[in-house]
């Protein structure tokens, strides 16, 4: 039985879409850009909110200084709205109370800032068991760099072999690889199940219902 289950957020435990794209959008009309449409924002995220932004802006405007001037407007809108349209995917709250409930300790590791983290954890997942609600932070690499499944793994110290990491993205799949950790890719996420094959995901699963099978392997 697995001791430990890291999940990433976006995509993963949540659906933060709108409240993102809502974010880059205003950050973007503060600028004078034009906004995007919804759909197009699952394939620019998985990087972090900075690499977010760089793909939402014109090639020729994605330069540091106008990255970081969209950064503070995506932040004052985002920190505020984070929770307007964000909800966790069906079965998500259920299987976390029976991990939680098993005893199975939780982490969650996110390429979003610490701050948006924290408040996101704290408002739809309160009573989980988690160890280590890690964001980004001021100097750490981003995922697919594994530091951060280090610092989760510091928090709560588990045999790599009692672990478990899953995501729904390629990026996703490399940090666990990086890592030496297995691997699940959600298809309920972000991005196509091929992505996830081709990142060569140890397991691939549809539902929610099929973490528990692999935790309890």
């Amino acid at each position: 039985m697995k001791q430990l289950v890291i999940f990433d957020l976006d995509g993963t435990l949540l659906n933060t879409i709108e409240d993102l794209g809502n974010a880059v959008n205003y950050a973007l009309k503060q600028m004078g850009y034009a906004p995007h449409l919804m759909e197009a924002y699952p394939g620019m995220v998985g990087n972090g909110v900075r690499k977010l932004i760089e793909r939402a802006l014109p090639a020729e405007a994605a330069n540091p200084q106008v990255v970081d001037r969209m950064l503070v407007h995506f932040r004052s809108y985002y920190d505020v709205h984070c929770c307007d349209k964000t909800t966790p995917y069906p079965g998500i709250p259920e299987i976390l109370a029976k991990l939680s409930a098993d005893g199975v300790n939780l982490a969650v590791t996110s390429n979003k800032y610490q701050a948006a983290v924290t408040k996101i954890i704290n408002h739809y997942f309160p009573d989980a068991r988690w160890r280590a609600v890690l964001g980004n932070s001021p100097g750490v690499p981003t995922k697919p760099d594994p530091s951060i499944v280090f610092q989760a793994l510091n928090d709560c110290p588990t045999p790599k072999r009692d672990v478990l990491y899953i995501g729904d993205s390629g990026v996703d799949m490399e940090t666990a690889r990086r890592a030496c950790i297995e691997s699940v890719g959600a298809t309920w996420g972000f991005r196509p199940e091929l992505e996830l094959r081709a990142a060569y995901a140890d397991h691939i699963i549809h539902t929610p219902d099929e973490i528990l099978t692999l935790v309890l392997e």
